[in-house]
């Protein structure tokens, strides 16, 4: 005869992750609304598939580049400033972008500009609130909150911001340009919000260690390369994500041309896409609580390969958008508890510049394999989609023993810190 556990009631999440979420809606708010204007934008200057995918490649470049000294300055700095600081760069920005618009001098490169500092200001902003979520819930709450997280960023970029802004886009190019600026304004005031300990509970952590002085970036990169399961995982959602990117890089263009879909339903079309990611998010703590982190975090990236490969495959736009929705799944449900793994396993005086460290390595060769997509795309534009998902399939297959591993790097149970529930 066998028993089974009880099961735990869920606790609430802290009043302060929730301002950390206002803050971080909001300014997904502006990132969906940006995200989607800037490649609609650009195809009004050229119809050129490797310029075009030049924007995304210019998008993650900023990881690559600063991602690491962000990291480094929030390990030092009060975060919820960081924040603030950050969005009020990518206001100005916007502020430039639009005039650039307005005065009818905007070129393919001045765009290109724009979206580096985007991205600079991204670095930073995204990667404080990643590392402020695991000082504000407990460990066995990191699932959960990063489904929260994730849930909402895709509800509020793909079924809000990138309907909207196509349909300002169609009535004039500036309004979303606007009213993205906006949105990382007040993003960043409402990041002053978030509980001052949770914002500086790494330099607590520094200050009260037995050494008397904060872990040295050496000594960072030294814990990430030598802790095996993280070091191999690192390695694999780069390649993950460079087959992703390269496939995705033209993508606007797929959608305009070959499936002669409308410049104002492009938002429509992506808000398609985005009901899969949000299922995705939404059940994944599910799913890792009732199958286990590793055969989760195996099956939606088998998941996400399968669906762009289809995207690649298909001549039906209706099947396009759905095999698109069913990857989008796949790597929603994947980011989930990647997220809290990562969370739980770097220490937390060091986690601003490992979450740098990771995400600079994991979106490294982004840029490169966007550019190469969009070169691709030149022969075909559903070319990119099927190498980049067939890509992916054959690495989850030949990682199948190091994925299912991730069940056991499970996050302990621990005490929420003091001082960042309200």
């Amino acid at each position: 005869m066998t028993t089974t556990a009880p099961r735990l009631a869920r606790t609430p999440l802290s009043g302060g992750f929730n301002r950390l979420w206002t803050a971080a809606v909001t300014s997904n708010l502006a990132d969906g609304i940006g995200r989607t204007a800037v490649p609609l934008i650009a195809t009004t200057l050229t119809r050129d598939p490797a310029l075009i995918a030049g924007i995304t490649a210019v998008t993650f470049l900023p990881w690559l580049l600063f991602g690491i000294p962000a990291g480094m300055l929030l390990d030092r700095v009060d975060r919820r400033i960081a924040m603030a600081v950050a969005n009020s760069l990518r206001f100005l920005v916007a502020a430039l972008l639009a005039v650039l618009i307005t005065s009818g001098s905007l070129t393919i490169w001045w765009l290109y500009a724009c979206v580096l500092l985007f991205g600079l200001g991204e670095t930073v902003f995204d990667n404080a609130t990643t590392t402020v979520v695991p000082s504000l819930v407990t460990r066995d709450q990191l699932d959960r909150a990063n489904g929260r997280m994730q849930s909402a960023e895709i509800v509020v970029q793909n079924f809000i911001a990138t309907p909207v802004a196509g349909f300002l886009f169609a009535a004039a190019i500036v309004l979303p340009v606007w009213l993205t600026g906006a949105g990382f304004l007040i993003a960043g005031l409402l990041a002053l919000t978030i509980p001052v300990a949770a914002a500086t509970a790494h330099r607590a952590a520094a200050e009260g260690a037995d050494a008397g002085e904060r872990p040295r970036f050496g000594q960072v990169v030294a814990f990430l390369a030598g802790h095996r399961f993280l070091r191999a995982m690192i390695v694999l959602t780069s390649l993950t994500a460079s087959a992703l990117a390269f496939a995705q890089g033209s993508v606007v263009l797929l959608l305009l041309q070959t499936f002669s879909v409308p410049t104002a339903l492009i938002g429509v079309v992506t808000a398609g896409v985005g009901l899969g990611a949000l299922v995705g998010a939404l059940i994944s703590s599910r799913l890792v609580e009732r199958f286990g982190r590793g055969k989760v975090m195996f099956w939606s990236l088998l998941v996400s390969g399968v669906g762009i490969l289809a995207v690649g495959l298909s001549g039906n736009v209706v099947f396009a958008i759905a095999a698109y929705a069913f990857g989008a799944f796949g790597v929603a449900v994947w980011n989930v508890p990647w997220g809290a793994l990562r969370q739980a396993i770097a220490p937390p005086d060091m986690l601003g510049r490992a979450m740098g460290i990771v995400r600079t390595i994991g979106w490294g060769l982004t840029p490169i394999a966007t550019v190469l997509g969009g070169f691709v795309a030149r022969i075909d534009l559903r070319l990119p989609f099927v190498i980049g998902g067939a890509f992916v399939v054959l690495l989850t297959l030949i990682a199948t023993r190091l994925v299912l591993s991730a069940g056991s790097a499970e996050p302990a149970a621990e005490t929420l810190p003091e001082g960042t529930g309200s």
